[in-house]
């Protein structure tokens, strides 16, 4: 159990390092193969914060972006502790297929000569709007991915910005996530020991997909970014349907 958890945090920070996002995803969906949802979510808070916490401090404009998706963040942080008590307390397939399909979807439109954006003006509403339903899913599935990965994709960031904003979007995702937990009484010391075992392989596999990203160009991350999106997605879907 010990050596696949590990292989399976050395994955999901080696997708996380290329793409900015995918650790929980991953996690998650592997995790559950061998154990409750609710364990899985347990397993990854450690990694999931320091990775993002790493991945936030590497970028180069946390001050504007905290001044600019703050309305965002509040969301996620209310829509999570609402949503955490369908994780701990009832089986949530449907909603991880559900949010499988959106994510394929996605991916698929990004890889498309379509490009959608976000009026600065639509913002100031639009954000906290975002953020809720984020914090909604993520309570639900323990992943933390839509609708903000599409919201900050068409805020048309540049790459390493937009890898410093889901840093500080998965940062308090996963804050909200162990708060979450620990409310409603799924989150014991051995789940945080353990947790805190998985941080090595995830730090490992976080620092080789770094390493690739810096080598790619801007278009080829693109080309990954969404592609990453409709693999993660169709892997929820299989979760979502298998027995």
């Amino acid at each position: 159990m010990l050596m696949f958890s590990a292989l399976v945090f050395l994955l999901a920070g080696l997708v996380k390092g290329v793409l900015g996002m995918g650790l929980p995803t991953v996690a998650m969906g592997l995790l559950a193969l061998v154990m409750t949802p609710a364990e899985a979510a347990a397993q990854l808070l450690i990694p999931s914060m320091l990775t993002n916490l790493w991945q936030l401090f590497a970028g180069p404009a946390l001050a504007g972006l905290l001044r600019r998706l703050w309305p965002m963040l509040a969301g996620i942080c209310v829509g999570t502790l609402l949503g955490a008590r369908w994780l701990v307390g009832s089986d949530a397939g449907w909603i991880a297929g559900a949010l499988g399909a959106m994510l394929a979807c996605y991916g698929l439109l990004g890889l498309s000569a379509r490009r959608f954006g976000v009026p600065p003006r639509q913002e100031v509403w639009l954000s906290p709007l975002v953020g809720l339903a984020t914090g909604l899913v993520t309570g639900a599935t323990g992943v933390f991915v839509i609708p903000a990965v599409p919201y900050l994709q068409a805020l048309r960031l540049d790459k390493e910005d937009l890898i410093q904003a889901l840093g500080l979007s998965f940062s308090v995702s996963t804050l909200a996530l162990g708060a979450g937990l620990l409310h409603h009484g799924a989150l014991q010391a051995t789940d945080l020991g353990r947790s805190l075992v998985m941080l090595a392989p995830a730090m490992l596999g976080l620092g080789l997909g770094q390493w690739l990203r810096h080598r790619l160009s801007e278009a080829l991350f693109r080309r990954l970014f969404f592609i990453g999106l409709i693999v993660l997605g169709i892997h929820l879907i299989i979760e979502a349907l298998l027995p």
